[in-house]
């Protein structure tokens, strides 16, 4: 355990905006000049590609000298006695323009609880002041390139990336900033009343569920099985098809939360041993230690059919015992047809 890395957690990109505000706000009020603060996203060992980006926030009587996010948005405007506070979305911060989001349209995609500690603050700091109008804007160099890497644009979210948070800590391997992306994503298909929703691991899923559904309603939950479907039974969604290969479906089935190497590897005896019980055949795990292989005995056999089938229903009772009330179908995408879908 000496020898074990310790791994580093991290702050939101919502946390550093409200550190960056605060450090503005304290400058502006001591000068009575308009301010301009950065700061760098602390890294992290989480999955996040907002790590290492400059966050800025200026501060201003006008809005004069603000470069905004192109996109057509309305600031968010607290008022508090007879000061007020509008806040606005820079280059590089995203614009929401769909329904669906903890945002509406079209206001700066900055996260309530973000939101509501900048308000907070200027609250407390400003309660001896009067008549003090100020504006605000939150950018993100290179904000526009960091969000081609997520769903932003999909759901609604223009030209930048979201200033996200909601505990303020970034968890280490959790890879909370990817969840949450999911979380996003499966409430803005249920706002926007899509009956099915798509879960997806690769390209090949994707493409296939591209042709059963408009894109808003399919979700790539990269190997984040269990979280993903949690996150869809708390929202309760009416129905969710997971569509994956035999090889990280039949690791589902043997209770994988997360398909990717680093959580585990197949158990090859457990397979073999279920084969043999349900297909009444034994396989030689020792000529291939893969599923794909131990597919192409079966065809062989004349019973890859009847695996696919076992997988499937061992995969979707796994996902039961799980969570008993999840409407998530599990399908194999190589037997789609034979599997009825």
């Amino acid at each position: 355990m000496r020898n074990q890395k310790v791994l580093r957690k991290g702050y939101t990109t919502g946390t550093h905006a409200v550190a960056s505000f605060r450090s503005c706000l304290d400058v502006l009020l001591a000068t009575n000049k308009a301010c301009i603060t950065k700061t760098i996203k602390i890294d992290n060992d989480d999955l996040d590609v907002t790590k290492g980006c400059e966050i800025i926030v200026s501060l201003d009587f006008s809005i004069e000298k603000f470069l905004l996010n192109p996109t057509f948005q309305k600031a968010q405007l607290f008022k508090c006695e007879t000061n007020s506070l509008e806040i606005y979305a820079g280059i590089g911060v995203g614009v929401v323009t769909k329904k669906g989001l903890k945002i509406p349209p079209p206001y700066p995609a900055i996260n309530p609880a973000p939101l509501n500690a900048i308000q907070d603050y200027f609250k407390i700091k400003t309660n001896k002041r009067q008549h003090l109008h100020l504006k605000c804007c939150i950018s993100v160099v290179n904000g526009q390139e960091i969000a081609k890497q997520t769903a932003n644009a999909k759901v609604g979210v223009l030209e930048g990336i979201s200033i996200l948070g909601t505990t303020g800590v970034v968890k280490p391997v959790s890879s909370s900033a990817y969840i949450d992306s999911v979380k996003t994503q499966i409430e803005f298909a249920i706002q926007n009343r899509y009956e099915t929703i798509y879960f997806t691991l690769g390209n090949s899923a994707f493409n296939i569920a591209c042709s059963k559904a408009n894109k808003e309603a399919i979700i790539e939950i990269g190997n984040f099985v269990y979280d993903s479907i949690e996150v869809a039974t708390n929202q309760n969604a009416k129905e969710v098809i997971f569509l994956c290969g035999i090889g990280k479906m039949t690791k589902v089935y043997q209770g994988f939360k997360n398909t990717h190497n680093r959580f585990g590897v197949i158990d090859f005896d457990k397979l073999q041993a279920d084969i043999k019980r349900n297909l009444n055949y034994e396989v030689d795990i020792e000529a291939t230690l893969t599923v794909k292989g131990i597919s192409q005995e079966l065809e062989k056999a004349g019973l890859v059919k009847e695996f696919y089938e076992m997988i499937t229903l061992k995969a979707n009772k796994q996902i039961k015992k799980w969570f008993k009330t999840s409407n998530v179908k599990a399908i194999i995408l190589e037997e789609k047809e034979v599997l009825g879908w």
